[in-house]
């Protein structure tokens, strides 16, 4: 029995990620493609609960796929429930831009996405590819000058182990940043804490108004076994992610704070 893919990514359904992530997952099973309408870069796992969500069947590089006029957590739960596509494996990429570190994967809406199919049950992968330029991720998504060979490669690697055994226990949702030249194997990472050093740029308009841009460079580095590092080594980096954001270290401590505070 063929296994069951549902793609889905944030660049939009017109993405060359996503449609790189559909050639390499093609030959392991049936791949079903919905995704958001437009670009949703940076939304994390914000849903549409104020508005209708409109959903068109389309025909992109000969293949029926859905484009939602939503975000990427809208385009799981359309393909969980609407499309009620039961996937063994769901797909978050080929997101065109690295994921990394607490401060990436909180925005991402490639991550974003699969996090809420693991909310909902469907275990679930994000891919992403790092770019040499960051003006990259605001280009046009149709359009990159950068190869997905390898990326390509490691989708069908990765997905094929996953829809072969289960995730290790413990590990809701499994994080993938490709090098954009891959020099070395993959390392089984863990989040660094920042990826850019946030800063906030003030300009004027053209009535004299001020405006801002949040701005900043990357870090250039992190600790050894953490994601940032694996790339800026050319490694794949593979992190396991938890939805159980409870910080467990931190329970005596505060347990003895609230005793204190009821003497």
């Amino acid at each position: 029995m063929r296994k069951r893919i549902l793609l889905t990514n944030d660049d939009g359904i017109n993405s060359i990620g996503l449609w790189a992530a559909y050639e390499a997952l093609a030959p392991l099973g049936d791949v079903w493609v919905v995704a958001p309408a437009t670009q949703q870069s940076a939304v994390g796992r914000s849903i549409s609960i104020f508005e209708p969500i409109r959903v068109n069947e389309v025909q992109m590089n000969g293949v029926r796929a859905y484009a939602v006029g939503g975000k990427p957590t809208d385009s799981v739960i359309i393909g969980l429930y609407a499309k009620k596509l039961d996937p063994d494996l769901v797909v978050s990429g080929i997101n065109i831009g690295e994921n990394l570190s607490f401060e990436s994967i909180m925005t991402s809406g490639t991550v974003g996405a699969a996090l809420e199919a693991s909310n909902q049950g469907a275990p679930a992968i994000a891919f992403s590819l790092q770019v040499e330029d960051q003006g990259d991720k605001f280009d046009d998504p149709r359009h990159h000058a950068q190869s997905f060979d390898d990326a390509k490669k490691v989708v069908q690697d990765i997905c094929r182990t996953f829809l072969s055994r289960p995730f290790p226990a413990g590990a809701d949702v499994i994080n993938v940043n490709i090098p954009s030249v891959v020099k070395g194997g993959y390392e089984v990472t863990r989040l660094a804490r920042k990826l850019f050093v946030t800063g906030v740029e003030e300009r004027s308009d053209p009535r004299g108004r001020p405006y801002f841009w949040i701005n900043g460079p990357l870090i250039e580095d992190a600790e050894e076994g953490t994601d940032v590092h694996a790339i800026r080594k050319g490694n794949v980096s593979v992190t396991p992610i938890t939805l159980d954001c409870t910080a467990f270290s931190a329970d005596n401590e505060l347990r003895e704070c609230f005793r204190a505070g009821k003497k």
